[in-house]
C-alpha cells in the first residue's frame, strides 16, 4: 500500500488547526502532521518532516503567508480568510495549487484533498507526458472538474469498474477476487478509475492497524 501523503497544517489559531487536521486525517491516503502556529515553525517542520502538502493561512503573527508560499519548494494550498483579489492573484502567482476561503466543510477539504492526490497520480504515472495529459492533471486540481476517460476502457478496467455494487464499498483484495486478477492489479486499476472520477475511495477504521482504502461507485 502506498504510504500516506503527509500534510502539513500552518495557522495560527490552534483550535482551527486541529479541527483542520482532523479533516485531513478523515481523508483515504491523508496523514496530518503536529500543526505550525507562526512562519518560523513551519520552516523549522518543513525542514524537518519534509511533508508533501502544506494548507496555509495568510495572517500569521511573525509574516504572511503568501510571503512563506514564496520561499517553499512543496505543493501548497491556502486556508484562509483572506478573500481579497490581489492576495488570491499572489497566492497562485506564487503557486499555490488551490485557495479555499475560511470557513469551511470537512467535505469541501475532503474534495480539495482527492482532487490533489489525482493531480500526483496522474503525473506520477509518466517520466514524461503530453499536453493532454498535462491538462488532465490542470484539471484534477478543481474539485468535482474531472474530466471523462479520453480512451477507451480496456476489458480489465471495464471489469473492475462493473465489479462495484453502487453503494456498496471493496477493499482492492475483494476486487481482486471478484475480477480475478492479482491485488496489484486491481489496485492499479482502481487508481486509475479514482483519477478518472469513476471510483471513489473512502477510509474503514478497524481495531488494530492502519485504516483501510474501500472503494465504490456511487448510489
Amino acid at each position: 500500500m502506498a504510504e500516506d501523503l503527509r500534510v502539513l497544517i500552518v495557522d495560527d489559531d490552534f483550535h482551527v488547526a486541529r479541527l483542520h487536521a482532523a479533516y485531513v486525517d478523515s481523508v483515504a491516503g491523508f496523514m496530518a502532521l503536529a500543526p505550525a502556529g507562526s512562519v518560523s515553525q513551519a520552516l523549522q517542520a518543513i525542514h524537518s518532516l519534509r511533508p508533501d502538502l502544506v494548507l496555509l493561512d495568510v495572517y500569521l503573527p511573525d509574516g504572511s503567508g503568501l510571503d512563506l508560499l514564496g520561499q517553499l519548494d512543496v505543493d501548497g494550498i491556502m486556508l484562509t480568510a483572506a478573500s481579497d483579489a490581489q492576495s488570491i492573484k499572489v497566492a497562485f502567482r506564487r503557486g499555490a495549487l488551490g485557495y479555499m476561503l475560511k470557513p469551511f466543510t470537512a467535505e469541501s477539504l475532503s474534495q480539495q484533498l482527492r482532487s490533489y492526490a489525482r493531480y500526483r497520480r496522474i503525473l506520477a504515472q509518466q517520466t514524461a507526458v503530453d499536453q493532454t495529459t498535462i491538462e488532465r492533471a490542470k484539471r484534477s486540481l478543481i474539485p468535482g472538474d474531472v474530466a471523462p476517460a479520453a480512451k477507451p476502457r480496456s476489458a480489465t478496467e471495464a471489469a473492475v469498474l462493473e465489479s462495484l455494487v453502487p453503494g456498496e464499498q471493496y477493499s482492492a483484495a475483494e476486487v481482486a477476487e471478484r475480477v480475478g486478477v492479482s491485488r496489484a492489479t486491481a489496485q492499479r486499476y482502481l487508481s486509475s478509475l479514482a483519477d478518472d472520477g469513476a471510483v471513489e475511495i473512502q477510509l474503514r477504521y478497524g481495531s488494530t492497524g492502519r485504516p483501510e482504502h474501500r472503494y465504490g461507485v456511487p448510489g
